[in-house]
Parts: C-alpha cells; sequence; structure tokens
C-alpha cells in the first residue's frame, strides 16, 4: 500500500518513505512488489495533483462496486483469485458511475440491488495486465438487498465463492483481503482503524 499524503502519518511505524520528486510509478511498482514490506508513504505539498501526475503516467481504469447489507445486517464478499473482495467491476462507455456499481453487484454475485445508498469513498491499486502496468480507480457505494437470492459467483470473473457476513464475524476477510477493501470496510464503519 502506498500512502499519498500531505502530512506524515500518525502512525510511521512500518511505513518506508519515498521521494515524492523521483517517484516514478512504473519503475517503483516492481522495486515494491519484490519488498516484503507493503506500507510505504509519499509525503508531498499537494496530494491531489501528486495523484494526478501519477494518472497520467500509467493507464487507469475506472470502476464501480458495493458494499451491500441484508435485511438480517450481512454484508455480502466475494472470493477471487485467493482473497475476500468486494464487488466491483469496469465502468462501461457511456454508462452512470452509480448504475456500474449497481449491475458488477448483480452480475459477479447473482443477487438484486433494492436500494443504493450514498457513495463511501474512492480508492486505488495497481496490478499488471499483460505487462502493462494499470491504476483502478473504484467508486464504492452502500447498497441494500431485499429478498432472498441464490448466491451465484460470476466464474467467469474469477470468483469462486459469494457468502454473506455478520459484522461481529468479518475476520476471515480481515485476515485476507486487500488495503483498498479494508479502506472502504473502515470508511463504512464495518472495522474499526488500528
Amino acid at each position: 500500500m502506498i500512502l499519498v499524503t500531505e502530512s506524515k502519518p500518525k502512525k510511521k511505524k512500518g511505513y518506508e518513505l519515498l521521494d515524492d520528486e523521483a517517484f516514478d510509478l512504473k519503475i517503483i511498482y516492481t522495486w515494491i512488489s519484490a519488498r516484503k514490506n507493503n506500507l510505504f508513504c509519499v509525503v508531498c505539498k499537494d496530494a491531489k495533483a501528486f495523484l494526478k501526475q501519477v494518472k497520467k503516467s500509467v493507464m487507469l481504469i475506472e470502476a464501480a462496486g458495493g458494499l451491500v447489507k441484508n435485511e438480517m445486517g450481512e454484508y455480502l464478499f466475494i472470493y477471487r483469485n485467493g482473497k475476500w473482495d468486494l464487488p466491483k467491476g469496469k465502468i462501461e462507455k457511456d454508462e452512470k458511475v452509480k448504475d456500474a456499481a449497481v449491475r458488477e453487484v448483480e452480475e459477479e454475485c447473482g443477487v438484486k440491488v433494492s436500494g443504493l445508498g450514498k457513495k463511501i469513498c474512492k480508492t486505488y491499486h495497481v496490478y499488471l495486465n499483460r505487462g502493462v502496468l494499470v491504476l483502478k480507480k473504484t467508486h464504492w457505494f452502500d447498497m441494500e438487498c431485499a429478498g432472498k437470492f441464490l448466491l451465484k459467483p460470476q466464474i467467469e470473473e474469477g470468483i469462486t465463492d459469494v457468502r454473506w457476513f455478520k459484522k461481529e464475524h468479518v475476520e476471515p476477510i480481515i485476515a485476507n483481503t486487500f488495503p483498498s477493501i479494508m479502506d472502504v470496510l473502515v470508511e463504512d464503519g464495518i472495522v474499526k482503524e488500528d
């Protein structure tokens, strides 16, 4: 995880400082991927401007997804590529962000979204796609699901399991998910920040 901030993080322990002047995501990605430490920090004067520069330097893909809650107070998670995740996917050309979020949740999980709530946050993560570095910006929304559905993982998207978890039982998620998903869960109050 790379934290981009205008002030040093309160919890500096564990963060390796990266130079904002020499930062090149294409170069640093390989270096970071080979490190045991997974916490990095870039302290810069203007975080928005810095992020804007990073976006220009790599391929940007916009996606949308949801944190879905059912009538019993359970939250919907998917299991993809060996990690617990939240349903999300690419926004199609001329598609509204909210519509994409609902469509992706319904396609990936086999549920029907009955209510779209507030926007939770945006997250960014980086990955290689056929040797090309991609920055994925994901818009996250609160969603509701009413009724009973036979959960159906979208296998062709690498999803092998879809499950409901009570807030009190998200330990397996916390133990095996991505930093960006943890950001969504913390922002929405599902888990407390350390």
